[in-house]
């Protein structure tokens, strides 16, 4: 098995000049928001991908036949724009790994003339955020006024922060090449998935590439995961009330 290894389902009409990156990350925000998109586009899946860098397990299905682990990539277009989306539940086991899919991922950019990467993700911050701000990075300094026209912050700019994995290298690896890199982060606190943190980073993305789509299915994640959220804060109050009780 090599490195990396691309399948492609189709080879016809596939480029498109903008990839949506949503690996696995921070409270799965920018997993919550590629597949949001790909379901509300109808995207297709045209590749797999997968690598000896990924997790040494196999996915069972439902009639217990087993299959590597992969990534997909994904094409939808509407109005006219052509987009590719890369998601799944993997990412590198090791730092040279990481590299090493980055590279290849584009590679396969490249081949399918993207010209400019979405890098999407979360921004930990470790505390319940009641209006998430969408913080951003950019690989080229032209791009700053236009995602601050859509919504994006870049109040964490110049905090030594770092953003770890394909949304960070996909930026830094790409700028050599040409390619236009934008990552936007949802601000959340890192303990659970967060579709609320999704909607926001949603709107602002979907300003960038001019394409407007339903959040509905997306907010009402969010409202049931607020309704959990309560429940929870409401079982630990309780607890801690009955064992003051026992005090004294």
């Amino acid at each position: 098995m090599e490195h990396v290894t691309v399948t492609f389902l189709r080879d016809d009409n596939i480029d498109a000049p903008v990839l949506i990156e949503g690996l696995p990350g921070i409270g799965h925000v920018g997993k919550l928001v590629a597949e949001h998109l790909i379901h509300e586009l109808e995207g297709e899946k045209i590749g797999e991908i997968s690598s000896l860098h990924f997790p040494p397990q196999v996915i069972v299905d439902e009639q217990g036949v087993t299959h590597l682990v992969n990534n997909e990539i994904y094409r939808s277009e509407k109005d006219g724009k052509a987009l590719l989306f890369l998601v799944g539940d993997f990412q590198s086991n090791s730092a040279e790994g990481h590299y090493v899919l980055a590279e290849r991922y584009l590679d396969i950019a490249e081949d399918l003339g993207v010209r400019r990467v979405y890098a999407l993700g979360g921004y930990g911050v470790g505390h319940l955020v009641e209006n998430p701000r969408v913080l951003s990075a950019i690989n080229m300094v032209h791009l700053r006024p236009e995602v601050e026209a859509a919504g994006g912050s870049f109040e964490n700019a110049g905090s030594d922060g770092m953003i770890v994995g394909a949304s960070g290298l996909l930026l830094g690896l790409g700028e050599p090449r040409g390619i236009e890199g934008i990552c936007l982060m949802g601000e959340t606190s890192g303990y659970i998935v967060d579709p609320k943190s999704a909607d926001s980073l949603l709107a602002v993305l979907s300003r960038l590439i001019g394409i407007e789509v339903d959040h509905t299915s997306l907010q009402q994640r969010a409202e049931n995961m607020e309704q959990i959220i309560a429940k929870i804060q409401e079982a630990e109050e309780a607890r801690g009330r009955e064992e003051l009780s026992y005090i004294g």
